[in-house]
């Protein structure tokens, strides 16, 4: 059996096959999102309603931005409807006066009807000024990782990959998935 990972946007599946080292399918599936600022218990919900409906080993990835000026929670999972509702350059603004500290966070959710693995991921840094950049997507235009002084999406394709996997630790899945207890799975 082959990996299907679930995400409305095919480009990162390819990108995510690629990095990840494997031949992997896509499904694009509406999953419910329950509201938690924990983001364990998100991706823990979605990994196993996904496998639900296409009954084969699936992974799920959600992501966070966490930001210290709001108690180190704030927005949390709920980025996304953030960037829906404001610019990149408002997002800037709310920490203006306050800690620029932010931590992007990542967790990827493996199930294959018996095995439940959570892979967790961080990427240190500030938020900027302004947003600067063409690549990337999100919170990519505004987030200056730790060590860079310009924004994820300013980085070259080598600083990209580089931080990419310090969010989302596809080293941690691959390694699951080539391990003894997997292989009859795939």
């Amino acid at each position: 059996m082959r990996l299907t990972l679930v995400t409305s946007n095919q480009d990162k599946a390819k990108y995510f096959a690629n990095l990840i080292g494997m031949e992997i399918d896509h499904a694009d599936i509406d999953l419910d999102e329950i509201q938690s600022l924990d983001l364990e218990e998100i991706v823990r919900h979605k990994v196993i309603q996904a496998y639900q409906i296409i009954q084969k080993p699936v992974v799920v990835e959600d992501v966070s931005l966490e930001l210290e000026a709001f108690g180190g929670k704030l927005p949390g999972p709920f980025i996304k409807f953030f960037l829906q509702e404001l610019s990149a350059q408002d997002i800037c603004n709310l920490v203006n006066g306050r800690s620029r500290r932010a931590v992007a966070h990542s967790v990827l959710g493996y199930y294959d009807g018996k095995n439940l693995k959570m892979f967790e991921g961080k990427l240190p840094g500030v938020i900027a000024k302004s947003p600067a950049g063409d690549n990337g997507f999100g919170f990519d235009k505004f987030l200056i990782p730790d060590g860079y002084n310009i924004t994820r999406a300013q980085m070259n394709e080598i600083d990209d990959r580089k931080t990419y996997l310090k969010i989302k630790r596809l080293d941690l899945l691959r390694e699951f998935l080539n391990g003894q207890d997997n292989r009859e799975a795939f």
